[in-house]
């Protein structure tokens, strides 16, 4: 694939995206237009690279003054991941934030193209994580969005719909949460999606966490890269899986002892192994 300027440096970066979307699409994640996916390339393209006559300015709906003269690759709104596996310039846009963080400018592929293209509803919560990323300085670049199946289903469980509880779950069905995702996940109460609200939620709940879930909708995930994005909920959709797999067996899943529990905690953040 042809990636012209100024998304020709964002090409290894755009593969990955494009497989991490096949993916989405392939579990059952993203149906129809669901899911969305933000990066921040600031790193990856200067401000000169990008195309002066967009000179069209979009005014946000709040201030992200962390976030100033910062660039970001969005997922364009109404895109379906399955198509944005197959062109992903057609489905994403280059968004420049102003000097004062309060306004945007759009760059895609094709200056034709830019009247119609129109980042993704939920963001509101991308700009407002990327800005407590950026605030605290933190190295997570990635916000991802998907509508993960397993999630979604033990949301629809009163019991489930508790942070702690959830978190027990995650830890208790599969080894590799305690170690890659010893932290848990934060939960977000069933809130209308794209307000103000919800994103102010998910950033509380991704103060201390790299995932929040939200119930009866999905997951958003912050992470270093897309691929270790997906790698995240998908883990967790495991421990979902291998519960509800041993619930329709007819038997209570056994799960870890506290013992088994904090000597995985103990080896948390280790390098990833092949096992």
């Amino acid at each position: 694939m042809n990636f012209p300027e100024p998304f020709d440096n964002l090409k290894d970066l755009l593969k990955e995206i494009t497989s991490v979307a096949d993916y989405l699409w392939q579990r059952g994640w993203a149906e129809r237009n669901a899911g969305n996916i933000s990066v921040d390339v600031t790193k990856l393209i200067g401000y000169k690279s990008l195309d002066e006559k967009s000179d069209t300015f979009h005014r946000l709906h709040a201030s992200y003054p962390a976030l100033a003269d910062k660039t970001f690759l969005v997922s364009v709104s109404g895109s379906r991941m399955r198509d944005l596996a197959r062109d992903p310039l057609q489905h994403m846009l280059i968004l420049r934030i102003n000097g004062t963080g309060d306004s945007y400018r759009i760059f895609s592929s094709g200056n034709e193209m830019q009247a119609r293209f129109v980042p993704t509803s939920e963001l509101p919560t991308h700009l407002g994580i990327h800005q407590m990323l950026a605030t605290e300085g933190r190295k997570e670049s990635v916000v991802l969005h998907a509508h993960v199946t397993e999630l979604i289903a033990l949301t629809q469980i009163k019991e489930y719909c508790d942070e702690e509880k959830l978190n027990h779950l995650f830890w208790n069905m599969h080894p590799e949460n305690g170690m890659f995702i010893p932290k848990g996940v934060g939960f977000v109460p069933y809130t209308t999606p794209g307000t103000k609200d919800i994103a102010e939620k998910t950033l509380a709940a991704l103060e201390n966490h790299r995932v929040a879930l939200w119930e009866k909708h999905g997951a958003f995930v912050i992470s270093e890269n897309p691929g270790e994005a997906f790698d995240t909920i998908d883990m967790l959709a495991k421990a979902a899986q291998i519960f509800f797999f041993v619930r329709n067996s007819g038997y209570d899943p056994q799960g870890l002892t506290d013992e088994q529990l904090d000597i995985l905690k103990g080896l948390a953040e280790i390098p990833e192994t092949d096992d």
